[in-house]
């Protein structure tokens, strides 16, 4: 693997996967724009070096944002390689040991899991070569980046958040951003269900002061494994030493007790005191494609800061998808198929994780199904199990092993369904970035059962083939109704309409009015996203809509309203977010520095594609 992270910039460059830019560009939403064009690009575009930030630091972004940047990464071929390490580990390790050579087999085995434990070391690490501590703290030092234009402020974005659990002593590396307050504090964004919160509470409950160090750069299998759905109290550590197959080096930070790799780029000591009360922090353009509101978070002190003399600072730009973390939830989906198959449902064959549905809202998984219900149970257990609680809309089929991202395949299950027979409803945790759900946390869940029926869930099942009628006619308050996707066989239709328009007396008056048959899903949108791709209003669905407050049943076809909810929609009371996208400002002047710039052939802006889609409104919609 890599010594550092001027030795992964090194392989990029030698692969071609890297453009070196020399002339200053700024780092107030300039290089978060160019950036975003790059990771819109078919197959996630260049990584790109920024040389000249006027400050110390040069800035690295879309380091992996590539199915080519990922596996380099990771140190693969291919991520496949890491689902085949781990299942051919957990069998061996399970296999039945019945004679003295079987066991004498597992000797090997024990050595290399010894292998993988991180290893502290005596002494500074190179991570320590420049120290500044007291009053040189100075976070205004490093290029951090604002990325949209709403953002409460300058973001810290591939932070590796040490803690450690007072109490048991067991310590975890997240990655939660961090929003820069002053040259020595920031915000800490621990949500209630993340293992920062859980030891922020256990000190909070001691009465003590928490120690916490936030690392950026080194070897990227790092910055991998801190975004990782690890089982907490897993060390994130151990799953980089499993993946770079050698010890990750430890040294003790300067001003606290914490132990970080010795080959990072930046390391930011400090603490959180839990008696003081919390800040606002936000708003931020999140990984969702909207923006995160304003809210309450710790405040983390940070009480010395050292680097590399030759320190390059990574960050990320997350937003409208698909962005740089499609890849790395794509190695989460490879990695974490076998463990998932043999600690928690055996009977998963294959997982898929669309961009659309942004990591947690959409997910499609395809089983080895054997009973009558049993695609139901996958997903109860499912939305029990580590971070996939978070799921909103699951898709389960069976037979579809390595051709879940076949459409040809998914339309054939999906015609072949029966509403409501193959639904199942739900209620459960959420995110906490999900903005529609009705509290903060806690919504409503969808499992559409598409797997191969047997004779016991047969029964009364409505299955027809779908009709199109040749004219559509369009009841008050619909402006357009799109059946290019029932036409294509798909039995989906999508339908735009008012604000002022109740979606299920609407969608009563499209059906009866238009005779349809077949039809197993229908769809309302707001008016003014008639002209958006289906991939792109697939995205909105998984946001905007709640799987049981803005769901109807009406004669055996499932309505989504996934519009909008500001303004009290559905009996939403919450505040709405806008979705991001970058300033006409910004985007003038980038288009005219592009060639200064030497980026190559030129990139529009992503955002204007989204103008359409935005409300009055800055970060939030009343």
């Amino acid at each position: 693997m890599y010594r550092d992270l001027r030795e992964y910039i090194c392989r990029l460059e030698q692969e071609g996967e890297l453009i070196r830019i020399k002339k200053f560009v700024d780092s107030d939403l300039e290089i978060a724009e160019i950036t975003d064009r790059f990771c819109k690009c078919e197959g996630g575009g260049k990584a790109l070096f920024f040389e000249n930030t006027r400050t110390d630091f040069p800035v690295l972004t879309n380091m992996m944002g590539s199915d080519k940047r990922i596996c380099m990464a990771l140190g693969v071929g291919r991520l496949e390689e890491l689902n085949e390490r781990i299942s051919d580990m957990f069998g061996k390790a399970t296999a039945p040991k019945t004679v003295l050579s079987d066991k004498l087999k597992m000797i090997p085995l024990l050595g290399q899991v010894a292998n993988w434990m991180p290893k502290r070391k005596r002494g500074k690490g190179e991570c320590q070569q420049v120290v500044l501590c007291g009053e040189e703290v100075d976070l205004g030092r490093l290029p951090v980046l604002k990325c949209a234009p709403f953002d409460g402020g300058r973001f810290i974005t591939l932070p590796l958040v040490h803690t450690v659990d007072p109490v048991t002593g067991v310590g975890n590396v997240g990655m939660y951003r961090m929003q820069l307050f002053s040259k020595n504090t920031t915000g800490m964004h621990w949500h209630r269900h993340k293992t920062g919160e859980r030891h922020y509470s256990e000190y909070k409950r001691l009465g003590k002061k928490m120690p916490v160090t936030v690392c950026l750069g080194g070897d990227p299998v790092y910055t991998y494994s801190a975004t990782a759905p690890l089982p907490d109290n897993v060390d994130e550590y151990m799953l980089a030493g499993f993946i770079r197959k050698k010890p990750v080096e430890l040294v003790k930070c300067i001003t606290n007790d914490l132990y970080v790799p010795a080959d990072c780029d930046f390391v930011i000591e400090g603490y959180v005191d839990p008696s003081e009360e919390k800040v606002v922090e936000g708003a931020f353009g999140d990984h969702t494609g909207f923006y995160s509101l304003e809210d309450f978070y710790p405040l983390f002190h940070v009480t010395c800061i050292t680097y590399r003399k030759d320190a390059v600072y990574p960050a990320t730009l997350v937003g409208v998808p698909p962005m740089e973390d499609l890849y790395i939830a794509k190695a989460t989906e490879r990695i974490f198929l076998a463990p998932i198959r043999l600690m928690m449902q055996p009977d998963i064959t294959d997982m898929f994780m669309p961009w659309e549905g942004v990591a947690h809202n959409i997910v499609l998984l395809d089983i080895e199904k054997k009973y009558p219900g049993q695609g139901f149970k996958v997903a109860s257990s499912m939305w029990g199990a580590g971070q996939m609680m978070f799921n909103k809309f699951m898709l389960v089929t069976s037979g579809l092993a390595g051709q879940l991202g076949d459409k040809e395949k998914i339309k054939e299950r999906l015609r072949n369904i029966s509403v409501p027979d193959d639904l199942l409803f739900s209620k459960g945790p959420l995110d906490v970035l999900d903005h529609t759900a009705p509290a903060m946390g806690f919504g409503g869940k969808l499992c559409i059962d598409a797997t191969e029926k047997f004779s016991e869930e047969s029964f009364g099942r409505y299955e027809k083939d779908i009709s199109v009628p040749e004219t559509f006619a369009l009841p008050f308050g619909v402006a357009e109704a799109d059946t290019k996707l029932l036409k294509e066989g798909w039995p989906v239709l999508f339908v735009y309409a008012g604000r002022d328009v109740d979606f299920r007396q609407v969608s009563q008056e499209v059906m009866e009015n238009n005779g349809l048959e077949g039809l197993k899903f229908m769809v309302l949108f707001d008016e003014q996203v008639a002209e958006c791709n289906y991939r792109l209003l697939l995205w909105l669905i998984g946001n905007n809509a709640d799987a049981v407050r803005d769901t109807f049943i009406y004669r055996n076809t499932l309505v989504i309203d996934a519009r909008a909810k500001f303004g009290g929609l559905n009996g939403f009371s919450r505040r709405w977010p806008n979705i991001v996208a970058m300033d006409k400002k910004t985007i003038a002047e980038v288009d005219a520095k592009w060639n200064e710039w030497e980026l190559g052939a030129f990139i529009s802006s992503p955002s204007l594609e989204y103008e359409r889609l935005l409300f009055p409104g800055t970060t939030d919609v009343k």
